[in-house]
């Protein structure tokens, strides 16, 4: 039997037990959140496989059916009823700080998903595409959505763990969609054909193949306004991540029932622009103190919570919402 090397040990112990005592630190100060443990990834990826694979087989079984008020109403319903069950449920295997930033997280991006749907709309009517077929291209859709944001969400990440200053470019960025949201006012009634679509139809190519594609442009770009929104609110890539998920699951359900109130909702854009500068706001604030500015001419830079964060969302979108609803009470959404 070989001696053993006792001061290798003790070095080795005491290297652990720093270790411990700094990753304590960061956890409590919030300067990297607390690990998911890989089990509890699988599983929850896992699931949300199974029901967006269910969902997929449903679009398909029912093609060539056109989807009742009914049946959209009940899987909304159903879909935003597991997004708070998740989020109920989630300081079991993460904490209360992440639950708070899975809420405000899915609600942001379910609300950006709103406004995202008033534009498929649109371009599903242009492009003439039959309702029996709108529900599938629409899943299909969802899907590589879904695909390029499981791309773009790593990306993001590791922007932010390499460059805090990252946050003063995501910021500025989410104030500049902002301004140019509340510019627009949300006039969508019309949309363009980009070059690719005009190339794709001069080729022949199907109509529901270049909806696919439309739809699938469009859903990138919509990409680049929502990461930088949610990790304005978490640094945890598995909150964006199943914050992002529940808010594109049951997206294809949510655009039958949105259908009639396309004229209806119409400070929607407004509100999304007051949550994206607020974000923007937040983001901007967090990196002055993460290169250590903690006050500029003497003034304290302020700390927005994710309370306040949180609260702010859900009242903008509920007074955005009313008074939508109220201003257009004496029109016929689906017209």
């Amino acid at each position: 039997m070989g001696c053993l090397n006792f001061p290798a040990i003790a070095a080795r112990s005491r290297a652990e037990v720093a270790k411990t005592l700094i990753l304590n630190l960061l956890l409590e100060y919030g300067r990297i959140p607390p690990m998911v443990s890989l089990s509890t990834w699988f599983i929850t990826i896992g699931i949300l496989a199974f029901v967006i694979t269910f969902d997929l087989a449903l679009a398909v079984a029912r093609r060539n059916k056109e989807t009742s008020l009914f049946e959209a109403a009940f899987w909304t319903i159903f879909y935003v009823g597991a997004a708070i069950t998740f989020g109920f449920f989630l300081p079991n295997w993460s904490d209360a700080q992440g639950q708070k930033e899975f809420f405000a997280g899915w609600l942001t991006e379910y609300a950006l998903s709103v406004d995202n749907i008033f534009v498929f709309i649109i371009i599903l009517g242009h492009l003439h595409i039959k309702k029996e077929k709108q529900q599938l291209v629409l899943l299909l859709g969802i899907m590589l959505t879904i695909a390029m944001r499981g791309a773009l969400i790593p990306m993001g990440a590791a922007l932010i763990e390499r460059f805090s200053s990252i946050f003063f470019l995501f910021g500025a960025f989410l104030i500049y969609t902002a301004y140019t949201l509340a510019k627009e006012g949300g006039d969508e009634s019309e949309w363009k054909e980009g070059r690719i679509v005009t190339a794709m139809r001069a080729r022949g190519i199907g109509t529901f193949t270049i909806a696919l594609v439309a739809l699938g442009l469009t859903n990138l770009v919509f990409s680049l306004d929502s990461i930088p929104a949610i990790f304005g609110l978490t640094k945890n890539a598995y909150i964006v991540t199943t914050a992002n998920i529940f808010a594109l699951m049951g997206l294809r359900q949510l655009y039958f029932l949105l259908t009639g109130l396309l004229k209806r909702l119409i400070y929607l854009s407004k509100g999304l622009s007051i949550i994206l500068g607020f974000i923007g706001i937040k983001m901007i604030l967090e990196a002055f103190h993460g290169v250590g500015v903690d006050e500029i001419a003497g003034v304290h830079i302020p700390e927005i919570s994710l309370e306040v964060s949180l609260g702010s969302i859900v009242t903008i979108l509920i007074i955005t919402t009313v008074a939508s609803l109220t201003a257009t009470r004496g029109i016929a959404g689906a017209e």
